[in-house]
């Protein structure tokens, strides 16, 4: 069983900035945040390879938001900068086999609860 677990949600006003964690099974594959808003479709955020880093960002996020691994192992980030009001949402973190720009559309194999951000305006 997959063992997925996010945190670091909250609510900031725009032009703020917060840092998602996410720690999850061991394993060498894909990682990825995925969001999705009241009345709205889930959307892939970003998502990280294990094996190179390489990472992958939706058209919305790009340059304000940042995916990385952290220093303990199966540790993972989303640095989110320049916070917009369409970013409130609630954010899952995912695993699966790989990450690219097509994966972010796909659902992934593995999901975690899920945590609230919320930027007022």
């Amino acid at each position: 069983q997959e063992h997925i677990e996010e945190s670091g949600g909250g609510e900031v006003q725009t032009g703020g900035s917060l840092r998602l964690s996410c720690v999850t099974s061991p394993g060498n594959y894909a990682t990825g945040w995925f969001r999705q808003a009241p009345g709205k479709e889930r959307e892939g955020v970003a998502c990280i390879n294990r094996g190179d880093g390489s990472t992958y960002y939706a058209d919305s996020v790009k340059g304000r938001f940042t995916m990385s691994r952290g220093n303990v192992e199966n540790t993972f980030y989303l640095q989110m900068n320049s916070l917009k009001p369409e970013d409130t949402a609630i954010y899952y973190c995912a695993t699966d086999l790989v990450c690219d720009d097509h994966a972010l559309t796909l659902t992934w194999n593995y999901w975690g609860e899920g945590t609230q951000v919320t930027v007022s305006s």
